[in-house]
């Protein structure tokens, strides 16, 4: 099943600041950490506590190592292969992970690490690219000591709770940080949105590898995804960002996930005339198109001609998806449409604009 819509193009990072060091002796030293974000002090109660729900959840939390053809683009037109790091928890005894949609949505292969060493191949079930969750299903049994955690109530949390996450910053396997909810964000509807997109902010502390990583509560239930960071240096510091549970379970859990494995840019208004849309319309530059996903079984071809445009690279060359079965790529309801058509089997016709002609590609459901 194909989910063609795109996701938020990425902010580019602001300039680096100066690091600032701190160089106290040790008795001066501990209160000064006590106010820094991820450095909240613990009496020796509260970390007897962390130890074991940490240790109640440990075997839930798993790395994702995935292969990308999103590297550099070659004199052909093809793209090199590129590794990546994430992470994910384990929801149910059938083998169902959520994690981040930008780690798995452009997978060729992912492979799951447990925390014995066990390794798993998974395959990929559904993204929403706008939320940025996503769930993957393993392809062969459960090591004997995974355990899968529940889905707590994220509606309950409150700011200033305590939490935790647990991931692979880094590539570091099951890194424990803690902090506390430091607000709850609701963004406003993207176009075609199915639901509303809620965070949980944390100073907890989160780098790149810890997406798709679950934040716990301190009784050990996963309440949120983690999805970005805002950053100044790249790295944590102290504005973390959850996709929470209910969005995770309205999205993956209690609707059949749909992926495209294409990725790309949403072009309207003035991108839209510059690359000549018919009609005023609205369209969806295709940059990347995964092998074996629905999108390639579709025809669809992504770009080749590496390109800077308003500080942001794009590959150009690429089709516009224009509309799927008549619905417009800007249809205000367009996720909600899909999914009905998609619900009754059969093919779907895609609308595109390709080299300047109009083409329709037939994408069969399964």
């Amino acid at each position: 099943r194909a989910n063609l819509w795109p996701s938020p193009a990425p902010t580019p990072a602001p300039p680096r600041l100066p690091l600032l060091m701190i160089n106290l002796p040790p008795p001066l030293l501990a209160p000064v950490l006590a106010l820094l974000p991820g450095c909240t002090a613990l009496s020796p109660q509260e970390g007897d506590a962390l130890v074991e729900v940490f240790e109640s959840v440990r075997t839930s939390v798993v790395t994702l190592r995935t292969v990308s053809r999103t590297g550099p683009v070659d004199p052909d037109g093809s793209q090199a292969s590129e590794p990546g790091v994430g992470s994910g928890v384990l929801v149910d005894a059938e083998g169902r992970i959520l994690t981040a949609a930008h780690v798995i949505q452009l997978a060729e292969k992912i492979i799951v690490e447990f925390s014995d060493g066990a390794r798993r191949d998974a395959r990929i079930l559904g993204t929403d690219v706008q939320a940025d969750v996503g769930l993957i299903q393993l392809t062969e049994p459960l090591p004997e000591s995974a355990k899968f955690v529940e889905l707590g109530d994220s509606d309950a949390v409150r700011v200033g709770q305590s939490v935790f996450v647990v991931g692979a910053p880094l590539g570091v396997a099951h890194t424990l940080t803690r902090g506390v909810i430091s607000a709850r964000r609701t963004s406003p509807l993207p176009m075609g949105a199915l639901h509303e997109i809620e965070h949980f902010q944390t100073d907890a502390p989160i780098n790149p590898g810890n997406s798709g990583g679950p934040m716990f509560d301190m009784r050990g239930r996963v309440i949120g995804i983690v999805s970005h960071i805002v950053s100044r240096s790249g790295g944590s510091q102290g504005l973390g960002f959850a996709v929470t549970s209910r969005v995770c379970r309205d999205a993956m859990l209690e609707r059949s996930p749909m992926w495209s494995g294409v990725d790309g840019i949403l072009l309207v208004g003035d991108p839209a005339r510059l690359f000549q849309i018919p009609d005023g319309r609205a369209g969806y530059l295709v940059e990347h198109v995964t092998k074996g996903s629905p999108g390639e079984r579709a025809g669809l071809r992504g770009g080749m001609v590496p390109a800077r445009i308003l500080n942001q690279e794009i590959l150009l060359g690429g089709d516009i998806v224009l509309g799927i079965e008549g619905v417009p790529i800007d249809d205000p309801d367009r996720d909600t449409k899909m999914r009905v058509l998609a619900g009754r089997g059969g093919s779907l016709t895609i609308d595109v604009l390709r080299g300047g002609d109009r083409v329709e590609l037939e994408l069969s459901i399964q």
